[in-house]
């Protein structure tokens, strides 16, 4: 039979990780002929390619013709940043360079994904025109890809976005829902961040954003540059924990704020709110109250399963 494809291509970076998997969902989903590639978990699914393979990244964007690219991939973990630099420098910055100048060479919208964490925290909201000041590592090398990926392609966007959370594979791959078994392991109690202000946003919604803003572009060629996209819900990594607790209806008396700066890892910025008025103002955007996305997310990690059963039947 004839299986009719999208006429509109593409292709996602990081596709095997928590948001790149949200994003190939989202434009496969939405009449796009999307392809992910990832490189340690590709097969089967996803194209198996490494980023700091400069031929082959070539030869996909220039087989495929992709209209844009989503590049989700990254060194992302702040701590590993720290501890491996240059490699996390080789995929944050070389590769992103390196892809930007295959984009621009096939007329593809590239869409680069950074962070909050370009900002030190002391001055929030931070619009997109507000001078960065990372204050760890992980922040200077996404500070550097996006210079890197403008410098090579002045149509491409920098989105910045938080930290993230969502349908997880494991708990560790968010660092929300990581917090789901000290939540549910209430016998013992478990200190939580009650310093640092978060915004935690589902990779649905920035799925989301991706796909509206590569539509938009289609539209008019003076969509570029550097936007924000975050959740609007803020909390401290204590007050998610809470949240976590209440929307499982568990005990939340075991969980112990801690109001000081943490002194282990990588600095972190105290309040990197992103200002998104102008995603907003384009008409983009997409946000799932935390309660219920934090609920989709975690379910299926339920210890007791009686309880399970009595939520959702």
């Amino acid at each position: 039979e004839d299986v009719d494809i999208p006429s509109r291509r593409a292709l996602i970076t990081g596709a095997t990780g928590l948001l790149g998997r949200a994003v190939f969902k989202e434009f496969n989903e939405n009449n796009w002929n999307a392809v992910g590639c990832g490189y340690r978990r590709a097969q089967p699914r996803f194209e198996q390619i490494n980023l700091l393979d400069s031929i082959a990244v070539h030869d996909i964007i220039h087989d495929f013709q992709p209209h844009v690219i989503v590049h989700c991939a990254a060194e992302r973990r702040p701590d590993v940043v720290e501890s491996q630099p240059d490699a996390a420098s080789q995929l944050n910055v070389a590769a992103s360079g390196n892809l930007a100048k295959e984009a621009a060479g096939v007329g593809a919208f590239l869409i680069y994904i950074s962070t909050d964490y370009v900002f030190d925290g002391t001055s929030p909201p931070y619009k997109e025109t507000d001078t960065p000041n990372p204050l760890n590592l992980y922040g200077k090398t996404k500070l550097e890809g996006e210079k890197a990926v403008l410098e090579n392609n002045e149509g491409a966007a920098v989105l910045r976005i938080p930290v993230l959370y969502g349908e997880v594979e494991k708990l560790e791959e968010s660092a929300v829902t990581v917090m789901f078994d000290k939540v549910q392991f209430s016998n013992k109690s478990a200190n939580m961040d009650h310093w640092q202000q978060r915004f935690p946003t589902n990779v649905k919604d920035v799925a989301a954003v991706c796909r509206q803003l590569a539509e938009k572009r289609m539209l008019d060629p003076a969509v570029k540059g550097t936007f924000h996209w975050s959740g609007n819900e803020q909390m401290t990594k204590y007050e998610m924990a809470c949240a976590i607790a209440d929307a499982f209806n568990l005990p939340s008396s075991h969980l112990r704020p801690i109001t000081d700066c943490p002194v282990v890892g990588a600095l972190r910025p105290r309040n990197a709110q992103l200002d998104c008025s102008r995603l907003e103002m384009l008409g983009i955007g997409q946000r799932t109250p935390f309660r219920a996305g934090i609920k989709e997310s975690l379910w299926p990690f339920l210890v007791d399963k009686r309880w399970r059963q009595t939520v959702f039947h």
